[in-house]
This record gives C-alpha cells, sequence and structure tokens, in this order.
C-alpha cells in the first residue's frame, strides 16, 4: 500500500489540534463553571466525555498504522511517537477536567455562594492559558513558547502551595466550610495535573521539533 507520508503526517497533526480544540473548551468550559458556580456548564462537561474518548482511538490507530505501514525515521519518526504521548496527555487532561466538573457540582450542593481564594481562580487561569499556549505551539513548532510553558508550571506550583495554606487556616475557623474546603483542594489538585500534562505536551513539541529531550531538565 502506497502511502504519502508528508500527507499523512498532516493530517496527524490537525486531528491532533482538533481534539486539542475540544479539550481546551472543556477545560474552559469547566473553569467558567467553577467561577460562576453554572451548574449547567459543569453536567455540560461531564456528559461530553464519549467524543474525546473516541479522538483518542482515532489518533493511536491512524499513528500505529503509520509507523506499520511507512517506517519512518528521523523527525517523521519523533512527530509520530510525541503524537502518541500528546494523544494521551490530553485525553487525560480531558478526564481532570470531568473529574473538577463533578467537584463544582458539589460545591453548588453545598452552598450557593463560596468565596473562591484567589490562588484557586489564578491557579486556573494559568492552567487554562498554558493549555492555550500549548496547542498554539504545536500548530506552528513554537519552542520559544513551549519553554515559557514549561516556566509557567512552577507558578502553579506555587499556587498550589497558598492554596494548600489558605485551606489550613480556613479549616480551623470555619468548621462547616470543610467540606467545601475539601473540594476546593480536589479542584487544586486537578488542575496542578492538567498543568504537568500541559508542560508534557510542551516538552514532546520540543523532542519533534528539535530532538532535544527536556523532561526531567530544569
Amino acid at each position: 500500500m502506497s502511502v504519502d507520508l508528508q500527507k499523512e503526517l498532516n493530517a496527524l497533526r490537525r486531528h491532533i489540534l482538533t481534539m486539542g480544540a475540544c479539550v481546551d473548551n472543556r477545560v474552559n468550559e469547566t473553569c467558567s463553571a467553577l467561577f460562576t458556580l453554572d451548574t449547567d456548564a459543569a453536567r455540560h462537561v461531564c456528559a461530553g466525555d464519549d467524543e474525546i474518548d473516541a479522538m483518542d482511538l482515532d489518533i493511536e490507530r491512524e499513528a500505529l498504522r503509520l509507523l506499520a505501514l511507512t517506517q519512518p525515521v528521523a523527525a517523521d519518526l519523533r512527530f509520530i511517537l510525541a503524537a502518541m504521548r500528546i494523544n494521551t496527555d490530553l485525553e487525560r487532561i480531558a478526564d481532570l477536567a470531568r473529574s473538577i466538573a463533578k467537584r463544582v457540582l458539589a460545591l453548588c450542593e453545598e452552598s450557593e455562594e463560596l468565596n473562591l481564594p484567589p490562588a484557586l481562580r489564578a491557579m486556573a487561569d494559568r492552567t487554562r492559558t498554558m493549555l492555550s499556549d500549548a496547542l498554539a505551539a504545536l500548530s506552528d513548532n513554537d519552542t520559544a513558547l513551549c519553554e515559557a510553558i514549561r516556566k509557567a508550571d512552577d507558578q502553579v506550583d506555587d499556587l498550589l502551595k497558598e492554596i494548600f495554606t489558605w485551606a489550613q487556616e480556613e479549616i480551623p475557623g470555619h468548621v462547616d466550610s470543610t467540606p467545601s474546603v475539601i473540594n476546593m483542594l480536589s479542584i487544586a489538585r486537578k488542575l496542578e495535573r492538567i498543568a504537568d500534562m500541559t508542560t508534557n505536551i510542551a516538552e514532546d513539541i520540543i523532542f519533534f521539533t528539535s530532538g532535544e529531550v527536556v523532561r526531567h531538565v530544569q
């Protein structure tokens, strides 16, 4: 079977970007639901997992087919391997967005009015900006933007520490709010995981673009 490798690689990139756009929308909708305690938006995210799962399987099959039929080397091989990892991270990010949406629904059941800690709002904003930047970097092979994403991950880690400090001070003084605080801590942990996986995506872009392996390198 004759395969036009470059045409197939371009199609694979488009499919990953399409999936990325869907995941990006899901993360944005989840964060908006958190800020506004919008139960309809949260339920919409909870109900929308099948589309992402189908994309995940299609992209994996496509990448495996290219590996089997074309025996790619050098940059082409790196791109296919990176595409498979990026695909997995995007699917996991979608799962985390769904988990956050479930926590938002729990928060809404506990109270109609909640004061989110500023660090949690900042963390959500930083995380969704990182994801949006990662998709732009994937589209443009922008390694400089990938390096900025890696640095932003450290900021998200610092914000998570702030939220833990806030929780330690909040619970003793407002025992009745303990369930809500626990839900917010869970959301913060999941946002931190999204940021980590987005950083993985940025590092995979650096890998297939330059051949440099920067995972675990500060």
